[in-house]
């Protein structure tokens, strides 16, 4: 598998090893220091994914993100400090497809990275010989990567539009976490509970009438989630 990254990190000392080791496995690296230098970089279109910590000098990744997924569907990996939890669960919340805590090995990272672009692979190969669907108010068309809610066109980021599509796909069979974390990723990886119910509360913002009252995307206790036609 081969892409070009955008490692952006103000730290010399992450940045090297980091592009050596993506370098190794056949990655294209570019880096960028400061925040407004990786706004500008991955508004170019010229990169498969970005890395992005986030505190950096001038924009914080989190702007970086939060800009970035209101103009495109570039796929984010945050870097966040160990246990900050508030920084990942507001990343998550932004449209980032995943996190990782600081300090963190080479491998992991890579790993982490193959996971995303692989995904990003399937979800073209799928959306070449798929249709669409309506549940409900939902009209999915997979192929474009657009969901109207009530006749509205809704804009998804990457792992929302995956999650919906996954519970589409069997409309009232409650998906455990894990099985939702292994669809995202198509990994045995599943990261943790807290991520799986950040985006599930993503995709309820832009597609229920009321998230605070679901009446799609309905929580079985102590299981998982459900997608009911409404």
């Amino acid at each position: 598998m081969t892409g070009r990254i955008l490692v952006a990190d103000d730290e010399p000392d992450l940045r090297e090893p980091l592009g050596y080791a993506l370098r190794q496995h056949g990655f294209d690296v570019a880096f960028a220091s400061d925040g407004e230098s990786a706004l500008e970089l991955a508004r170019s279109g010229d990169f498969d994914l970005l890395v992005c910590d986030v505190l950096m000098p001038g924009l914080l990744g989190t702007d970086v993100c939060r800009t970035l997924r209101g103009e495109s569907d570039l796929p984010i990996i945050l870097l966040t400090a160990k246990d900050a939890e508030l920084d990942r669960v507001l990343g998550l919340e932004l449209g980032a497809d995943d996190y990782v805590t600081k300090p963190f090995s080479s491998p992991e990272l890579v790993s982490r990275i193959r996971a995303l672009l692989r995904r990003r692979e399937l979800d073209l190969e799928a959306a070449s010989g798929a249709a669409t669907r309506r549940i409900g108010g939902l009209h999915i068309d997979f192929a474009r990567h657009e969901v109207e809610v009530d006749g509205n066109l809704v804009r998804l980021t990457p792992s929302e539009f995956r999650l919906l599509t996954l519970l589409a796909e069997q409309p009232e069979r409650v998906f455990t976490r894990d099985q939702v974390m292994q669809h995202l990723w198509q990994t045995d990886y599943v990261g943790d509970a807290r991520a799986c119910d950040v985006h599930v509360s993503n995709l309820r913002h832009k597609i229920e009438r009321d998230p605070a009252h679901p009446e799609r995307i309905v929580t079985v206790r102590e299981v998982g989630y459900k997608l009911v036609p409404a």
